[in-house]
Order: C-alpha cells, then structure tokens, then sequence
C-alpha cells in the first residue's frame, strides 16, 4: 500500500517489519522507504514455512538465506528473528543463533480488519508486540493498534528497546 509509509512517518512509531523474501519478491525497493525513514527490516525466513520439526538444515536455509537476503537488499543484516505462524523447536533456536541472529520474538496481539485480538487478557502491556500484516485494510489496522496501545496508557517503542545490550 503506497500510503503506508507515509502513515507509519506522520504518526511518528517505531516500528519493526519482518519481511519473508517471497513476499517482497514483486517489490522489494517498496521497503526502501521503510528502511530510510528509520524502521528496521528483520528475518522472517524466505518461504514463510512452518519450521517446527523441520531438519536442522531446512531450517538453516530458511533464516540464514533470509537474513543474508535482506541484507544485501537494505544494506543492514537482520540481528533479529520472527518465526511464522509463532511455531519453533530448540532447532529453530539453534539455527537462529547460528544464523547470527540474536534473538526470536513472538506476539502477543494481532490485529486484522481493524480489530486487536489478545492472546490473554484484553488490554496492551509493556513490552508486548502486536502483530500486523500488510493487508488491504492496513490502515485501519495501525490506527486500531496505535488505539489500543493509547487505551492502555502506553506509548509505542523499539522493540530494540526491550531486548538486553547484546541482543
């Protein structure tokens, strides 16, 4: 969507993409603008498969060739790591580590179509990360997140923030 880096600039948001080589492969400079207006482009493997169970070396091709991917597209190695679908095993830990990545975050909300779903409680706490996608309705989708992040009294931050130094 063109006009979503221009949202995520004009609300002034750290935020964090971590983007899967086949779903950038159309438009990989889109996230140009991303990458100069500050925002961090991290691993997220290069087919979005599910890694849990899967051989040391599937796994291996899937984060160590997304994050060397990404780094010669932006010009920044990713230093952190996002499963899909939330799903790993200490192979998928083992082969983030060994990748060089320094450490694997998960969600705690999601939002779609405008609407924040929790996985506990009903309200944003510090330090959660709130899941989104760039859907159609994206727009709606950020400002339900920014939203719910204000509900709680919170303010959005790096999730660099959050992670020890050597992370």
């Amino acid at each position: 969507l063109p006009e979503a880096v221009a949202l995520v600039r004009a609300a002034g948001v750290p935020v964090t993409l971590f983007l899967t080589m086949d779903a950038i492969h159309d438009n990989p400079a889109y996230f140009n603008a991303f990458r100069d207006a500050g925002i961090a482009i991290e691993a997220h493997t290069l087919s979005h498969p599910h890694l849990r169970g899967k051989p040391y070396a599937a796994q291996q091709r899937e984060v160590c060739g997304s994050a060397d991917r990404l780094g010669a597209l932006y010009g920044r190695r990713p230093t952190l790591f996002r499963a899909p679908f939330g799903e790993h095993d200490a192979t998928t830990l083992k082969v983030m580590h060994d990748c060089g990545l320094h450490a694997a975050l998960f969600w705690k909300q999601t939002v779609n179509e405008g609407i924040v779903r929790y996985q506990q409680g009903s309200t944003v706490q510090r330090g959660d990360i709130i899941l989104m996608h760039f859907r159609p309705r994206f727009v709606d989708d950020f400002i339900a997140a920014l939203q719910a992040i204000k509900a709680a009294g919170l303010t959005p931050a790096l999730l660099e923030d959050y992670l020890p130094a050597n992370a």
